[in-house]
């Protein structure tokens, strides 16, 4: 397979990681592979980005956010 046939991966720089239990649940966020705080709600995920000097225009944007274990609507940990 050549890179032309292989699907596009993007590498956004704002990584949203799955659901951690707590109380309140809240989802790490990672900038550039480094961590750099917790978000419990969306709006969270925006304010560190701006913090970080990232204007957020689309957060389904795979180019620039990748949410890991659920979208931007998933802040509940999943059953088991």
């Amino acid at each position: 397979m050549t890179e032309v046939e292989s699907p596009y991966m993007s590498h956004p720089r704002i990584l949203v990681l799955a659901v951690q239990p707590g109380t309140p649940p809240f989802r790490i966020v990672e900038i550039d592979g480094e961590m750099v705080g917790e978000a419990r709600t969306v709006t969270d995920v925006l304010l560190v980005a701006a913090e970080w000097g990232i204007v957020v225009h689309d957060l389904d944007d795979p180019d620039v956010v990748r949410w890991v274990g659920g979208d931007k609507f998933t802040w509940t940990p999943r059953r088991r």
